[in-house]
């Protein structure tokens, strides 16, 4: 566990970032999901790139046909699923539905080679995804009818945590290839924002500079972070919290003026807490 340590914590510098996607996302004004994907991926693996660059490794990038399926697969089919799913149900439900993936790779870390699924692990989801009920609960939202959404934001959990368990099949490649999925998504989503939205760009500097904060963090060095921490941290720990991911957000919110506090956000992070330490005693 404790050579797992600086990887696993490398798990939860991505959950930092992806904690402040909401906020970010709110000061970028209108830009809509595909051409916002699209730009903030590009900016990432642009980045990363550069890195790459600057260190004289761009040979990373030349990986056999199933790395490059694996990362382009699972951060644009995600991305894709999840914005789909909120188009076709009430926000705050898909997110709840989508937040299963946590679980998820609680459970999946079972199949990989020489790791152990024991009571503690499985508990400590349990008690992470507890709390982020009690917070979604504490908000007065309910589930609205059954929506073709659900399923798609179950299907956007279920293509994250495979992925981020699959990654750790591949723990030889090193994590600057994220830059070419990045990359290869930042194309994808821009061909489905072509043909499906229209052109909105950020109408002042504050617009722009929440949008490159979106690239480098949330969806650029949060993703290498996330690569090498699924690859060689604790990925049971690691999963368990990423509950902690939601209510940091709403943090975000609170200190932004764009949401209340309350105890239902101070039960959520209780819970989470425990549910962390109950799975990494």
């Amino acid at each position: 566990m404790r050579a797992q340590g600086p990887a696993t914590l490398a798990g939860f510098g991505a959950i930092l970032l992806w904690s402040a996607l909401a906020v970010l996302t709110t000061a970028t004004g209108d830009v809509p999901p595909f051409q916002l994907t699209a730009i903030t991926f590009a900016t990432g693996g642009l980045a990363g790139l550069a890195v790459l660059l600057w260190r004289g490794e761009t040979g990373v990038l030349r990986q056999r046909p199933a790395v490059w399926a694996l990362g382009v697969g699972g951060l644009f089919l995600y991305h894709a699923l999840y914005f789909a799913a909120l188009r076709s149900a009430p926000p705050a439900e898909a997110g709840l539905v989508n937040y299963l993936w946590p679980l998820l790779i609680v459970l999946f870390s079972a199949l990989l080679p020489g790791e152990t699924l024991r009571l503690r692990h499985i508990v400590g989801a349990l008690t992470g995804f507890a709390g982020l009920v009690v917070l979604f609960v504490g908000k007065g939202e309910g589930f609205s009818a059954l929506s073709a959404g659900y399923g798609l934001a179950f299907a956007a959990a279920f293509v994250w945590a495979g992925y981020s368990v699959a990654s750790r099949r591949f723990a030889a490649v090193p994590s600057g290839a994220v830059a070419g999925f990045c990359l290869a998504t930042a194309a994808l989503a821009g061909v489905l924002h072509v043909a499906t939205e229209r052109t909105v760009w950020p109408q002042d500097a504050g617009q722009w500079a929440a949008l490159a904060l979106l690239g480098l963090g949330p969806a650029g060095a949060a993703f290498f972070l996330w690569d090498h921490g699924v690859k060689r941290g604790d990925i049971r720990l690691i999963g368990v919290l990423s509950y902690a991911a939601p209510v940091l957000s709403t943090l975000w919110l609170v200190a932004a003026g764009r949401a209340e506090a309350g105890w239902p956000l101070a039960a959520a992070c209780a819970m989470i807490v425990v549910g962390a330490a109950v799975a990494s005693r």
